[in-house]
């Protein structure tokens, strides 16, 4: 059976800062295989227990991915819902609709159009975690 998981976490970047953490806020969770959690993190919660505290590096492979050139784009001006002026590069939105929608962010503006980076912001960057391990326990089968 796939066992749940809730925990407290800090990220680190490369400088040894954290950059996001679950104190004061939200911790998190997940139930084995569900496909919510990235892999090497979820990999490295087997075999814990209630308690255990630990600190794992995830590489991009087993993260966000590496980034994809094909995700960098230059697009026209009119294909963003917004006042063309008030583009700012590091803005993030929005493009397409439906199933042909993407989140992007604006990593340069021209006068013949904008480039965006549909790249996850995380992409091609290792992960840093300190976690300490809340709850452990078996999922009944019937709730996954």
């Amino acid at each position: 059976m796939p066992m749940y998981y809730k925990f407290d976490y800090a990220i680190r970047n490369e400088s040894d800062e954290i950059v996001d953490s679950s104190a004061g806020g939200e911790v998190l969770s997940f139930v084995e295989g569900d496909g919510s959690m990235i892999a090497g993190l979820e990999k490295a919660f087997v075999g814990r227990e209630v308690g255990d505290e630990f600190s794992v590096t995830v590489g991009p492979e087993e993260a966000y991915g590496w980034p994809q050139r094909q995700l960098i784009k230059t697009i026209s001006r009119d294909m963003i819902q917004t006042d063309a002026e008030e583009i700012k590069v590091n803005m993030i939105f929005q493009i397409g609709s439906g199933t042909d929608s993407q989140v992007v962010k604006v990593v340069s503006v021209e006068k013949d159009g904008i480039t965006v980076d549909g790249n996850h912001p995380l992409a091609g960057i290792a992960l840093n975690f300190d976690i300490q391990v809340l709850e452990v326990r078996q999922v009944e089968s019937d709730l996954i």
